[in-house]
C-alpha cells in the first residue's frame, strides 16, 4: 500500500512537471485493491476498470513495468499503444485496461463462461474465475445490466466488484442512483451479494476469499460493494475542488485513510514503529524515483509497431498506411 502511494504521488507530480500526459492516483482506496487482490487465486482473471494498479502490483507487476507503461518507451508491454496507466500484462492474467466505462464487465463474463465450461469437462483440474472491477459510476452503464443478467442466468463463476469511492468522475453518489447503493441491485439479477468496508484491508480480503468460495462452489457470480472515499482527483484531467469542498475530502481523509488504519492496526501488536514506518516509505520512494528515471531515459517504441498485433497478417489497408506514414515522415523529417 506505500508503494502504491509513493508511485501514486511521484507519478502524478510527474504529469504535473508534463513529464507523462496523465495519470490516476488510487489515494483511499489501496486498501480495497490489496485486500481483493491478496484473496484471489493468481490464475483467476481480472477484469480492471482503470483504479487498479494496487492489483496488479500484487501480482508481481514491477515499478519498471508501471514506469515503463507510462512513460510509453521501447519496454512498455502495450508498445507506447496506450495512454498512461491503461495496464495490461498476459503473465500476471490481467486483462489490459480499455478507457470506455464497463466494457470490462461483459468481457469478464464471457471469460468466466469458459472457465465454467472448462471446469465440466476438466472436473479434477484446479478452477479459477474472473473478477470485473467498477466503480458506481460505471454501474450505470447499459454493460452493467448485460454483465449481470448474462452472468446470473448463465450461472457464471466471477465476482462483480465495485469500489463505490462516492463520485463518478464529479457527479456525487446521490445524483446518480435513489436506492441503497449498488448491492442493492444483485437480489434484482438473483445474484448473491456482499457489501464491506472498503477501508478495511482485512474486511475486504474476508469479503473476496468467501466471495470467490461460493462462486467456485456453486458456479455463479456474486458480487461487492467495497465502500470508500476517492481521497485524489478523478484524474489529472479533473479538478475536484469545482465540486466538492476541501473540507470533506479532509474529514474522509481523516476518518477512513486505509493506509493510517492499517498503520495503526500494525502498531496497536507493535509490529512496526516510527522507525520502521519512514524506512519503509524512503525505501518505496527510492525505488520508484530510479524506475521513473530509468523509464524516462528510455527510447520511444519503434513506429512501425503502430501497425502490428491486431491482425495476423497485416492486411492492404493498414500496409498502405505504414507506406504513407513512412513517406510523410521522411518527407518532413526535422521539421516541426
Amino acid at each position: 500500500m506505500i508503494r502504491l502511494r509513493k508511485m501514486d504521488t511521484i507519478l502524478h507530480n510527474a504529469q504535473r512537471q508534463g513529464r507523462i500526459s496523465f495519470y490516476m492516483t488510487h489515494h483511499g482506496e489501496e486498501g480495497l485493491l490489496i485486500g481483493s487482490a491478496s484473496a484471489l487465486n493468481p490464475k483467476d482473471y481480472v477484469f480492471a476498470q482503470y483504479r487498479e494498479a494496487g492489483v496488479l502490483m500484487w501480482r508481481g507487476f514491477t515499478l519498471d513495468q508501471f514506469c515503463n507503461q507510462c512513460f510509453s518507451n521501447d519496454l512498455d508491454l502495450g508498445k507506447g499503444r496506450q495512454m498512461p496507466v491503461h495496464y495490461g500484462c498476459r503473465a500476471l492474467n490481467f486483462q489490459t485496461v480499455s478507457s470506455p466505462l464497463g466494457t470490462q464487465l461483459t468481457q469478464a463474463v464471457g471469460a468466466a463462461y469458459k472457465f465454467k465450461l472448462d471446469a465440466a469437462s476438466h472436473p479434477e483440474k484446479e478452477h479459477i474465475i474472473s473478477i470485473a472491477y467498477f466503480g458506481d459510476g460505471a454501474a450505470s452503464c447499459i454493460d452493467f445490466h448485460s454483465a449481470c443478467n448474462f452472468a446470473s442466468t448463465l450461472r457464471v463463476p466471477m465476482i462483480f466488484f465495485c469500489r463505490n469511492n462516492g463520485y463518478a468522475i464529479s457527479t456525487p453518489v446521490k445524483d446518480q442512483y435513489a436506492g441503497d447503493g449498488i448491492i442493492s441491485r444483485a437480489p434484482g439479477y438473483g445474484m448473491a451479494g456482499i457489501r464491506v468496508d472498503g477501508n478495511d484491508i482485512f474486511a475486504v480480503h474476508a469479503a473476496v476469499q468467501a466471495a470467490r468460495a461460493y462462486a467456485v462452489q456453486t458456479s455463479s457470480p456474486v458480487m461487492i460493494e467495497a465502500m470508500t472515499y476517492r481521497q485524489g482527483h478523478h484524474s489529472t484531467s479533473d479538478d475536484s475542488a469545482r465540486y466538492r469542498a476541501a473540507e470533506e475530502v479532509q474529514v474522509a481523509t481523516n476518518v477512513s485513510d486505509p493506509t493510517v488504519r492499517l498503520d495503526l492496526f500494525l502498531r496497536r501488536f507493535g509490529w512496526i514503529d516510527d522507525n520502521v514506518a519512514t524506512s519503509i516509505e524512503d525505501e518505496e520512494r527510492i525505488a520508484v524515483l530510479r524506475a521513473m528515471e530509468a523509464a524516462e531515459a528510455r527510447p520511444d517504441p519503434k513506429i512501425e509497431h503502430m501497425f502490428e498485433d491486431v491482425y495476423h497478417e497485416k492486411p492492404p489497408h493498414l500496409v498502405r498506411q505504414e507506406e504513407e506514414l513512412s513517406r510523410h515522415l521522411k518527407k518532413y523529417h526535422g521539421q516541426g
